[in-house]
C-alpha cells in the first residue's frame, strides 16, 4: 500500500491553493469547481476539499481555523533554505508559530499555520 494523498477540508479550495502557491512555492495541479484541488507535490498529493463536499461523505469533523488550537497533526515541507522559506511563507500570510531553530540532531525546523489554521513544518533535509 502507498500513501496517495493528504487532504485538508477547507472553506475555499481556490483561495487555499493560491495561498500554497505563494507561501510554499507549490504548483497547482488538478482542480474541480472549488470543490476539490491538488497541489503538485510528487508522488503523494496534497489536496483540499471544500466543507460542503467533505460533509457529503457521511461523517462529522471539527473545522480548523486560526482562532482554535492547531490540530494534532502537521504536514512538512523540506528545503535547504529554511530561513528563506519561512520568511516567504510568513510574507504570504502564514502565521508564525516557531521561527527556524537548529535541533540537537542538526536539522533546522520551523512552524507556521496556513490560511486555514493547519500546522505546517518547514525544515531542512535529514542528512
Amino acid at each position: 500500500m502507498n500513501l496517495g494523498y493528504t487532504l485538508f477540508y477547507v472553506d475555499d479550495v481556490s483561495k487555499t491553493m493560491d495561498f500554497y502557491e505563494k507561501a510554499f512555492g507549490l504548483k497547482k495541479g488538478f482542480s474541480h469547481e472549488n470543490q476539490y484541488g491538488e497541489m503538485v507535490t510528487g508522488e503523494t498529493k496534497l489536496g483540499f476539499v471544500n466543507h460542503e463536499t467533505a460533509s457529503s461523505h457521511g461523517f462529522e469533523y471539527e473545522k480548523s481555523n486560526l482562532q482554535k488550537k492547531a490540530s494534532a497533526f502537521e504536514i512538512g515541507f523540506v528545503t535547504k533554505d529554511v530561513e528563506e522559506a519561512f520568511s516567504t511563507a510568513v510574507s504570504a500570510g502564514a502565521t508564525s508559530v516557531s521561527k527556524p531553530k537548529t535541533k540537537p540532531w542538526g536539522q533546522v525546523v520551523s512552524y507556521v499555520r496556513d490560511c486555514n489554521g493547519f500546522l505546517v513544518e518547514i525544515c531542512s533535509p535529514l542528512d
